[in-house]
């Protein structure tokens, strides 16, 4: 059995994954225009801001995989030219978080890795990576969504954790991305 704290991370790859999902179907109800018309945000579209979304999870990932791309996942900031690819790998990346997390013991999350950064490498702990990578996700994801406000798409409700209480309400997602009743 895993610590809580353990659990915790396995948990929050899932509500990751699932606040992603929803997201990214609310996104798929855009066209290309919508998706990149230029709206008030950090990043100016609903296109560049998912596009940083992914290649920071993406520089992450390598990092918690020990994969030494380090800042060469960052280089190009628009990697997926069309919203469908975008779609395809955010999907795949949540699933990487997903596997990398379920992996995690209280030895291995204590563990560090290096961040390759502009100035320097830096060394951080895993689950002080991993935290961080979640606060990053959830700060762009608030801003599509409040970039969807401004588009015919209602955008989705994301400003929930895994209540048992509100379970009934996320069935269906959780049984489309393959995760059972959560």
């Amino acid at each position: 059995m895993s610590t809580p704290l353990v659990e915790h991370y396995k948990a929050w790859a899932r509500n990751n994954a699932w606040s992603n999902h929803r997201l990214l179907t609310a996104c798929a109800g855009l066209d290309e225009a919508a998706l990149k018309a230029e709206r008030t945000s950090f990043f100016p579209s609903i296109y560049l801001t998912l596009n940083h979304i992914l290649i920071v999870d993406w520089y992450y990932l390598d990092a918690l995989e020990h994969g030494g791309r380090g800042l060469a996942v960052l280089k190009d900031e628009t990697p997926c030219a069309a919203f469908a690819d975008i779609d395809r790998e955010q999907r795949l990346a949540d699933r990487r978080l997903i596997t990398f997390c379920d992996g995690l013991t209280d030895a291995s999350a204590a563990e560090t890795v290096t961040l390759i950064r502009k100035d320097g490498p830096r060394i951080e702990k895993v689950g002080a990576v991993l935290s961080h990578l979640f606060v990053h996700q959830i700060h762009h994801r608030g801003q599509v969504h409040a970039m969807l406000s401004g588009t015919s798409v209602p955008p989705p409700q994301l400003d929930e954790f895994f209540l048992d209480q509100d379970a009934g309400l996320r069935a269906d997602d959780l049984r489309a991305l393959g995760f059972g009743n959560r």
